[in-house]
């Protein structure tokens, strides 16, 4: 039986906010243009929302071009994003779609099934509405010429969304070209970058082309683009305003045609304020954002990552194995996986090459993880008490490093959450938790 839906409206940022405070409501439409007066960004206002909807399904809705808003949102908590115009049909079937993954749709009396989603995208793999979108924007970003700027954590695959970008494009006929510049010395960067004549310095043998030359009518990839000297920051700029380069050691400028996609695990914002990254080049390079979600917030992926990554390495180490067992598949899901689908994918690649086959336990998770800690409990001798220090609990030393980072930023939660790589509404989250604890306590 179905139950009709109350609807309530708030017309501002601060209306729905104390709605929220005086009652519960299952589902939470936020138009972003209607929440400038809550706080001074989208990303802090969603945030708030976010905490204040105490487990809601939060949909945000947007125009379509304000992609970096929706990032924003979603990065704050938001559940999904659609741009408008929104249709009836579309709204209710994201709806119908969330309430299934967040196994609420009797609760919200949906009716309506999933809309037909893709699980594996352009080298991607995960069915999870973050990467619904992920795919949309790559879809409508590939076929612009213009700089994209892809940002996301280790591990999160941004190697992967800038050679979809390449693939989906009108130049997927002619080179992609990547060049890492955290792994190239400072010294060889720029010939590594434009190239070089013989004789230009000691072991340049030969005339050679640069990456940007070698690219050219097709994309040229710049990961790591924040640790780049700032010296070679500025003819880089030149490089994008003029199309022009010169190879090291020669005067003559050779035109180029390449797409420049670039990509950072850093905060660019904060390399700028500690200049170490132009701002002026930040701006030039910053016309198409794609932010790259963790795996942490899109945990329904993790076991379809899981699968996906046992099936390919089975295959490669001529092995069989039949899945995962119901304690093994919860460990999965329940951890953190700060090196995100790199970690989870070696993991898995060494628990194949460790293990005959057969169904992946618990136990055999916790022996495959070598990493930086276990999946399960490990039982740990305590210290003598001679040797034993006191040690807070881990909750009141993360509280104090998040409180620390807060101030230092003059109470700006989303300063802090970038300076400390986690998102404002983790934050937010935790900060409640704490409220909670000591109010019970």
């Amino acid at each position: 039986m179905l139950v009709t839906p109350q609807v309530c409206l708030a017309e501002t940022g601060r209306m729905a906010a104390e709605r929220l405070r005086n009652g519960r409501y299952d589902i939470i439409i936020a138009d972003l243009g209607s929440l400038a007066d809550l706080a001074p960004s989208i990303e802090d206002a969603m945030g708030r929302l976010v905490r204040l909807a105490e487990g809601a399904l939060v949909l945000a809705i947007a125009d379509s071009g304000s992609v970096s808003a929706a990032l924003g949102a979603m990065r704050a908590g938001a559940h999904d994003y659609l741009a408008k115009p929104v249709s009836g049909a579309a709204l209710a079937g994201r709806i119908g779609e969330l309430a299934q993954r967040h196994g609420r749709p009797r609760s919200l009396g949906v009716e309506t099934g999933p809309e037909p989603v893709m699980a594996d995208f352009a080298g991607f793999v995960g069915a999870s509405s973050a990467m619904q979108f992920l795919y949309e924007q790559i879809g409508r970003v590939s076929t612009s010429s213009a700089p994209v700027f892809i940002t996301g954590e280790s591990g999160t695959g941004k190697d992967v969304c800038a050679e979809a970008l390449h693939e989906k494009g009108p130049r997927q006929n002619k080179r992609f070209v990547a060049i890492n510049c955290a792994a190239i010395p400072r010294d060889l960067m720029e010939s590594e970058l434009f190239g070089v004549v013989r004789g230009a310095f000691t072991g340049a043998h030969d005339d050679r082309k640069g990456a940007a030359e070698l690219a050219d009518g097709g994309t040229l990839f710049l990961d790591e683009i924040g640790e780049m000297d700032l010296s070679l920051q500025s003819k880089l700029l030149r490089f994008l305003q003029t199309g022009m380069l010169s190879r090291v050691g020669e005067t003559a400028a050779r035109k180029v045609d390449v797409r420049v996609i670039c990509a950072t695990n850093r905060n660019p914002m904060q390399l700028i304020a500690e200049r170490k990254f132009r701002e002026d080049l930040f701006y030039r390079l910053h016309v198409l954002p794609i932010h790259l979600p963790p795996l942490r917030q899109r945990p329904s992926d993790i076991l379809v990552l899981s699968r996906h990554f046992l099936a390919r390495y089975a295959r490669e180490e001529h092995k069989s194995f039949t899945g995962f067992s119901a304690e093994a598949a919860q460990l999965l899901t329940a951890a953190d996986w700060p090196g995100n689908v790199r970690q989870l994918q070696n993991l898995i690649r060494r628990m194949v090459v460790m293990f005959d086959g057969g169904e992946i336990s618990a136990p055999m998770l916790s022996a495959a993880d070598i990493e930086s800690q276990p999946l399960a409990p490990v039982a740990v001798e305590a210290p003598r008490a001679e040797t034993r220090r006191t040690v807070l609990p881990m909750w009141q030393q993360e509280q104090r490093i998040i409180e620390d980072a807060i101030a230092v930023f003059g109470g700006n939660i989303s300063l802090a959450a970038a300076a400390l790589e986690i998102s404002p509404s983790t934050i937010y989250r935790k900060r409640q938790n704490w409220a909670d604890m000591a109010a019970t306590g």
